[in-house]
């Protein structure tokens, strides 16, 4: 599969969230969604972007924006996560990794010169008609939340 680039469809996705209801792309047509991909509940640099995309959630939807946070780990995990750090948002569950493979965030990488297999850090802006609108690949979490608000300010 070509990888994705501004002005394709995004691919569908239904996965469970937090508290076991389930969240498709389709959920937010005629509203513009970020959706990010993170490899860990309440690891440091995940925690760092939950938190930061979390202080900008009303900033995010004063825009018409939400915003989706989806790793491997289960609801469980993610409920102690929101629970520990006070987020709001909702988190989403791939533990097939397939969604995450269909957006190009599941693969190699390469770690302090250690290659490894497993979450790409990647964020996709997604119109309201399901087309991808922004790329965000291999980004680093401090700061992302804050670079992913300016872009949709501007």
């Amino acid at each position: 599969m070509a990888e994705l680039i501004a002005g394709d469809k995004a691919p569908a996705f239904s996965l469970l969230d937090q508290d076991n209801n389930t969240v498709s792309l389709s959920d937010f047509t005629g509203r513009k969604v970020v959706v990010y991909f993170y490899p860990a509940d309440d690891t440091p640099g995940c925690t760092k972007e939950a938190c930061q995309f979390n202080d900008l959630l009303a900033d995010f939807a004063a825009l018409g924006v939400d915003v989706v946070g989806i790793s491997p780990d289960g609801g469980e995990s993610h409920r102690r996560f929101r629970t520990k750090h006070g987020l709001g948002l909702r988190l989403a569950s791939d533990p097939s990794h397939a969604t995450m493979q269909r957006y190009g965030a599941w693969g190699e990488k390469t770690l302090y010169g250690r290659v490894s297999v497993g979450v790409i850090r990647s964020t996709f802006l997604i119109d309201g008609e399901g087309r991808v609108e922004r790329i965000w690949r291999h980004v680093k979490a401090d700061g992302h939340a804050a670079k992913v608000f300016a872009a949709l300010e501007s």
